[in-house]
């Protein structure tokens, strides 16, 4: 009887610490990253390597190290840009970039995410469409210009044509990742609950593998800007509009230097605003539904 007793005590002093566990784990606080923390670690460290960059850039040109012919001092770089700035055509070069790498992702989006959905969940389709996909992922975008530009003309189709088989790809092959990295456990509890078919896709399998959709979609915006500026530097026409891609392609045709490099600038400071205005904000917010940014 006493050894009944005991065996029940220590069950209930187990029970007791799972419980307390738990309670530990809901405790756990979470918070938002201050403003001023934010500018610390996130902005400050990308404003400091700029200027580190342009120093040395600085003194490379002011050294005679290099000659201007090849590679231009930074003021005549930022004098193109007061330039464009003045005539009024900066913003609208770099939204008729923007425009278009932000409309071919969200509609590859539209595509990709069933696709992966369906590649990731049946068999039979990802057996055949499977390596299909990966292998159009390895494929450089800029190889379906020249094809995209036959089918369609130089037109906004060709565009988001060469977008599409660029990015879909690897939105699709993200999200099929994330599928397969979903716990069994998570899959089981939902059937359980009555979540199946689509609302097991809805309410488990997507959230459960929003990392890795979410990897997905930065790389799919990559492959979706990196395929745009492949068609506009290849397939320029003054009837497509002045992009960034023809931009780069202007100044090479001009042998202008400094718009060269203002140009490869202005991609690259898009990219990454991108990056630091969208989905570095989706990652903290994913980050931090699971408890990974707790204080």
């Amino acid at each position: 009887m006493a050894s009944t007793d005991t065996a029940a005590a220590v069950k209930k002093d187990d029970l007791a610490g799972l419980e307390a566990g738990l309670d530990a784990l809901d405790a756990v606080e979470v918070r938002r990253t201050p403003v001023r923390e934010v500018l610390l670690k996130k902005v400050l460290p990308p404003a400091l390597a700029v200027a580190l960059v342009l120093v040395v850039w600085q003194v490379l040109v002011s050294a005679r190290i290099t000659d201007e012919t090849k590679l231009p001092a930074p003021s005549t770089v930022w004098d193109g840009l007061a330039d464009m700035w003045l005539q009024g055509t900066l913003l609208e070069v770099i939204w008729t970039s923007v425009s278009r790498g932000l409309s071919g992702f969200l509609l590859a989006l539209a595509i990709g995410t069933p696709l992966g959905l369906l590649v990731a969940r049946v068999k039979f389709v990802r057996a055949a469409i499977g390596p299909i996909l990966s292998g159009l992922q390895s494929l450089p975008s800029v190889a379906w210009v020249p094809p995209a530009v036959l089918w369609f003309g130089l037109n906004d189709a060709m565009m988001y044509t060469v977008i599409l088989l660029g990015a879909v790809p690897s939105i699709a092959n993200g999200l099929v990742s994330g599928v397969d990295q979903v716990p069994p456990l998570f899959l089981r509890a939902g059937r359980t609950l009555g979540a199946t078919g689509l609302r097991g896709t809805w309410h488990v399998v997507l959230p459960a593998a929003l990392p890795g959709y979410l990897a997905g979609l930065k790389q799919g915006w990559a492959f979706s800007w990196r395929s745009l500026m492949a068609a506009e530097i290849i397939a320029s026409s003054p009837d497509l509009g002045l992009g960034l891609g023809q931009l780069l392609e202007n100044g090479r045709n001009n042998i202008d230097l400094p718009g060269v490099f203002l140009a490869i600038l202005l991609i690259l400071v898009v990219g990454i605003a991108i990056d630091l205005l969208i989905f570095s904000p989706l990652e903290r917010w994913v980050l931090r539904s699971r408890g990974l940014l707790a204080k």
